[in-house]
């Protein structure tokens, strides 16, 4: 791989990086400001109503998706990823100057809720450009492994928000990062984003966008109307995103506070088991991505989907017993190796399902959608059965959801072997009839 793929590679996944140190440290730092914006009393319910924000923020996706995605395929892919990291800076903005409850009452709630739904607009958009920019900028051959960047660059930015907040929690009291502390993760990733803005503005177009007349051409590109003419890879888009986003979200964003509040570990200490899973897992990417670049997709989704299936329960019941640094290491890693499947090679999967005139608002918006009702709620969903005391019930969710993913993995056909720029354009303009099973 040559050094201009490197450079687009970089640039793509570089506010990737920003944008979900952004997500991540509202849910890795809500333990701290929780409580901040809503009166005192029960502190589950406080995290509660601090995660039910967060995903609202989940439910704009489809929102920014449509928007952000529309722009991507209709001004190219490069606009959109300019227009992400603009959001994605004044939501930071607006969460690092929040007022509290005690200051403004609830005009805080308001401030942190319009700031989340900002983050919202960003994501939503950022994840279909980004995959799309990734996938078409690399040689049909690496697809794979250029696409799983995505993912290092997510987990970077994961890893980026728990090691700040690991620094911070050895090095401020318990009081000041409750009181005060808990804002300087939101403008350090304001600045990055910055930063981030400056580089894409000099980034370069693909060449499957850039080359294709009839995409940039066509007056219906990036429509609904285009897009419900792949109706069926849009929802293909959905079932196969459902058990991934579950699955992905419990181990990371929601892993550090089910190690604090139910396996009994200290936040620290379950912070840092986060911090080395993640880490682990970030390097597994490109391994997973280039695996799926000899032995295709399917293969690798099949394993997460059974892994996910099956072992999700033990996992999380061990987990809440391993009452140590080690054996929590160990579970955690062994469910990321397992969600690895999906998230190493999903963001090029979806992208090879649709043509270029589409790509971008066909991988935005289903995939918004699948988060909205699934990932985003998944903390949600946690805190909502702890709460009624079965907590056990939520494990049962995800190993739910992750057979139905399955079932659409069992019935895919591959998608490795897909030219971008004739996708669509063959007999019978669908994709979807070649990579479903008939």
């Amino acid at each position: 791989m040559g050094r201009e793929q490197w450079k687009k590679i970089w640039v793509g996944s570089a506010g990737n990086m920003v944008e979900w140190f952004d997500w991540f440290v509202y849910a890795s730092f809500a333990v701290y400001f929780a409580d901040a914006f809503f009166p005192k009393g029960n502190d589950t319910a406080n995290l509660m109503n601090t995660m039910g924000i967060f995903a609202v923020g989940f439910f704009m996706r489809p929102v920014g998706g449509w928007l952000l995605g529309r722009i991507g395929d209709r001004r190219g892919r490069k606009a959109a990823l300019t227009l992400t990291v603009s959001l994605m800076s004044a939501s930071a903005v607006l969460i690092a100057i929040a007022p509290t409850y005690a200051v403004a009452g609830y005009g805080g709630i308001a401030v942190l809720l319009v700031a989340r739904m900002l983050q919202g607009l960003s994501v939503g958009g950022e994840y279909a450009a980004s995959a799309t920019y990734l996938t078409e900028a690399s040689a049909p051959e690496r697809r794979g492994f250029a696409s799983s960047f995505q993912y290092v660059s997510m987990t970077a930015g994961q890893l980026l928000g728990l090691g700040l907040q690991i620094i911070l929690q050895r090095s401020m009291s318990e009081q000041a990062l409750h009181s005060w502390a808990w804002r300087i993760p939101f403008i350090v990733g304001a600045l990055g984003a910055g930063i981030v803005f400056y580089l894409r503005r000099s980034m370069l177009e693909t060449e499957v966008y850039a080359d294709d007349d009839q995409a940039q051409t066509d007056p219906d590109r990036g429509t609904m109307k285009a897009l419900w003419a792949h109706k069926r890879e849009a929802f293909l888009v959905i079932a196969l995103t459902m058990g991934g986003t579950v699955a992905y979200y419990t181990y990371t964003t929601y892993l550090t506070k089910y190690l604090s509040g139910s396996a009994g570990l200290s936040k620290p200490t379950a912070s840092l088991v986060s911090f080395c899973a993640l880490f682990l897992f970030m390097c597994l990417q490109p391994l997973a991505g280039k695996l799926s670049d000899r032995i295709g997709r399917r293969p690798l989704l099949i394993t997460f989907a059974i892994g996910s299936t099956f072992l999700t329960v033990p996992i999380m019941t061990l987990l809440k017993h391993a009452g140590s640094f080690w054996p929590a290491l160990g579970l955690s890693l062994l469910a990321l190796v397992v969600v690895t499947g999906y998230t190493s090679i999903n963001a090029c999967v979806k992208a090879e399902l649709f043509p270029t005139g589409i790509r971008a608002l066909g991988v935005a918006l289903p995939y918004a959608i699948a988060n909205a009702l699934f990932g985003g709620t998944a903390e949600y969903v946690a805190l909502w059965f702890k709460n009624g005391g079965i907590e056990s019930g939520f494990y049962w969710y995800v190993s739910g959801c992750a057979a139905v993913s399955l079932v659409v993995y069992l019935t895919m056909r591959e998608t490795r072997t897909i030219d971008l720029h004739r996708v669509g354009k063959g007999a019978g303009d669908g994709t979807a009839e070649r990579v479903l099973a008939s």
